[in-house]
């Protein structure tokens, strides 16, 4: 079935978003289960989920990388991407939202919109993905359907309204209310296969029409039709209702609520009725905009249709033990087959398509050929990234690349053999290819490889998945906050000279160059201001190789340099001693000195964080974010549970969640995530070199 061709106003290609444990993978089960692709129900607490197959995903009952799979309902093909919720795990959730059409946002009826709901949330808003909204585990202890859909208006901003709401809560749930039908619906069994639609209950007639009332009200809001007919008291019909709340999904001003316990095997059928009345197909989606290569300027547009020119994006890389890499692809116009020589213009080399598979998790289903709107797995590919285009020679295009994070987190690793060092670097190699959030280093002062990512876990991970694959153990340091140094005001006219005498030919470089903070997010910028050739041209590049060597290690502790702009405005050379190399020393010389003139400060990473505990720790746990330098953002209540937001640096936040924990005898939790870089405090900048140093010295021993 999976290979019949669908008509692509029959294709939905979503993803299922949400902050950690709100339950995505549960919910994705069920649908699984309920379109018949699976026959057993899996439980993520017991570790055999099918999109959780990862080892440390079962263990750990996360997921930690995006799973895709294609299953089908009611005459349509839907192809899903169950994504991470936590933080750390970020880029797979932006990946997959760069090649979705619609997603699924999965609420907790008890802990509400939290901080990664409001990522996931920024997210989708960049790619303009439109969504739906499951508030689930309406059976839990403290749920409350009303307060939650209150927050999808007042934290999200969404314009937002119940198509179907809960017949009670916590262990008295029952069933859904259909406002949309204006049905009742109930199940006959406990898997939740047999639902029993009928009508609406006397005691719930009352509240499902003021339910409906709001749903037009807010339904009109994004679409002037239904807004006309509210407007003039008209009765808006079912088929009408439906096609506005499309209508206003498809411009993402409109967002659908559901309930439901997908853990208990109510409400998941209607999400998937949802998905196929109101998230858009690939036609509903505007062209995808592309660039030609050969010309910069002109913009390209390309249609979800087999009969344009092929333009697919590989977003994500991933390594089977028996095919090699996978490339996942998504195809948004053209059609692609297995054995196709294809153009990647992103790095302007042939690739050959040796086949072509079905993901169902990380299990595969080979096909022959594949059309505008389909997510599917190409293998064969040799110099593909994360990222970049495929497309026939004959019509080039470059689509978008994705946005990548700046990892805030790094740690250093030592093999513990001679032997595992060329083993390190190929593992390394393979992590990079899969992860472009990961960055790899190699510290030539330590001579330790340094590792950098989205958080400890992210580290952790890796770590864990090199010493299980691939058999290799490695001393490990201890995570190190991701400090960056920037100057604070600009610097004119300073002067960097190399010369050397030393019998034989000698050397010569002298360069001057500006100095200036630049926006934030900018990182390195070099500028050539030369003039009148008081430096040759060939020379240029040497400079500007100086300048990005020297800005890897300032001047307080050897941390990197950011956002800063350095134009070279002068200098002179030397007919027969000025080198290469003479003008790259100039060069680091001058930014040396720039960085010392121009104040430079230590600029820290500061995370979002959110904590949730019982009225009685709130004290206990205000006064501990106080010692970590904390800056209290917000204060607020969800039921009894008050909910501390705050600014905390990365560096107090090491082994937070242990201390959380025997702060509150274990009823707390928290959330962070990267919000922006800021100075750090003199006494803080003071400690900062005084252990760098120690560091340093200790290794030279």
């Amino acid at each position: 079935m999976a290979s019949e061709h669908y008509s692509l106003d029959k294709v939905r290609n979503i993803g299922i978003i949400a902050h950690i444990d709100a339950g995505k993978t549960t919910t994705t089960e069920r649908i699984l289960y309920y379109t018949g692709m699976i026959h057993k129900l899996g439980s993520v607490d017991e570790g055999n989920t099918q999109m959780d197959y990862m080892e440390q995903e079962k263990e750990r009952g996360i997921t930690i990388v995006a799973a895709n799979t294609t299953t089908f309902w009611k005459k349509h093909k839907i192809n899903i991407i169950d994504t991470p919720g936590h933080v750390d795990f970020t880029i797979e959730v932006e990946r997959s939202l760069k090649v979705l059409d619609g997603a699924v946002i999965v609420l907790c009826a008890t802990s509400g919109v939290q901080s990664q709901t409001e990522t996931v949330w920024r997210q989708a808003d960049r790619y303009h993905v439109p969504r739906l909204a499951f508030i689930n585990k309406v059976d839990r202890l403290g749920a409350d359907f009303y307060r939650v859909l209150g927050q999808t208006q007042t934290r999200l901003g969404a314009n937002a309204a119940a198509i179907n709401f809960p017949d009670a809560h916590e262990d008295q749930f029952k069933g859904v209310v259909d406002v949309v039908a204006m049905k009742y619906i109930t199940y006959a069994d406990a898997d939740g296969l047999e639902m029993v639609v009928s009508d609406i209950p006397a005691h719930l007639m009352d509240k499902a029409k003021e339910m409906r009332h709001i749903l037009i009200e807010k339904v009109g809001e994004a679409d002037d039709a239904i807004m006309e007919k509210y407007l003039n008291e008209e009765e808006v019909t079912i088929d009408e209702l439906k096609a506005g709340i499309r209508r206003g999904v498809l411009k993402a001003k409109f967002l659908p609520i559901l309930a439901g316990t997908a853990l208990r095997n109510r409400g998941v059928q209607p999400i998937l009725d949802a998905v196929v009345d109101y998230l858009p197909s690939p036609l509903d989606v505007p062209p995808v905009k592309a660039h030609n290569p050969n010309n910069k300027e002109e913009v390209l547009f390309r249609k979800p249709s087999d009969d344009e020119p092929l333009a697919a994006l590989v977003f994500k890389v991933a390594s089977d033990p028996y095919v090699g890499k996978i490339f996942y692809t998504r195809i948004y116009s053209g059609v692609m087959a297995a054995g196709d020589t294809l153009w990647n213009t992103s790095r302007d080399k042939k690739e050959r398509v040796s086949k072509m598979l079905l993901m169902h998790a990380n299990k595969q289903e080979i096909i022959a050929r594949a059309g505008a709107g389909e997510i599917i797995a190409v293998v064969g590919l040799k110099d593909t990234k994360n990222g970049e285009t495929l497309c026939h020679e004959e019509n080039p295009c470059v689509l978008e690349g994705m946005k990548i994070p700046e990892p805030v987190v790094s740690m250093a690793l030592e093999p513990k053999t001679k032997a595992d060092q060329d083993k390190l670097g190929i593992i390394l190699r393979k992590f990079l290819d899969e992860d472009p959030s990961l960055r790899v280093e190699y510290d030539q002062e330590t001579s330790q490889t340094i590792i950098s990512g989205m958080g400890e876990l992210h580290l952790e991970i890796i770590i864990d998945r090199m010493k299980r694959e691939h058999g290799l153990d490695a001393n490990i340091g201890r995570p190190q906050v991701a400090y960056k140094e920037a100057i604070t005001r600009k610097v004119e006219y300073i002067v960097g000279k190399f010369i050397s005498q030393s019998g034989g030919r000698g050397q010569y470089g002298h360069v001057v160059i500006h100095a200036e903070p630049a926006p934030k997010g900018t990182g390195v910028k070099f500028i050539d201001k030369i003039v009148g050739g008081s430096i040759p041209r060939e020379f240029i590049k040497s400079v500007e190789a100086g300048v990005e060597a020297q800005t890897k290690n300032g001047i307080l502790a050897g941390y990197p340099v950011t956002d800063i702009i350095v134009t070279l405005v002068d200098g002179s050379y030397h007919d027969v001693d000025s080198s290469d190399i003479a003008f790259q020393l100039a060069a680091k010389i001058a930014v040396r000195e720039a960085l010392a003139k121009g104040g430079s400060t230590f600029q820290e990473p500061i995370m979002a964080v959110e904590a949730a505990c019982p009225e009685e720790f709130m004290g206990t746990v205000i006064g501990d974010l106080n010692t970590r330098r904390a800056k209290i953002t917000e204060l607020s209540n969800i039921g009894n549970i008050k909910l501390t937001r705050a600014d905390v640096p990365l560096a107090e936040m090491f082994n937070y969640a242990n201390a959380l924990r025997s702060l509150t005898q274990g009823r707390a939790s928290f959330s962070m995530e990267p919000s922006y870089y800021a100075q750090v405090p003199n006494n803080v900048a003071e400690k900062i070199v005084g252990a760098r140093q120690e560091y340093l010295n200790s290794r030279k021993k």
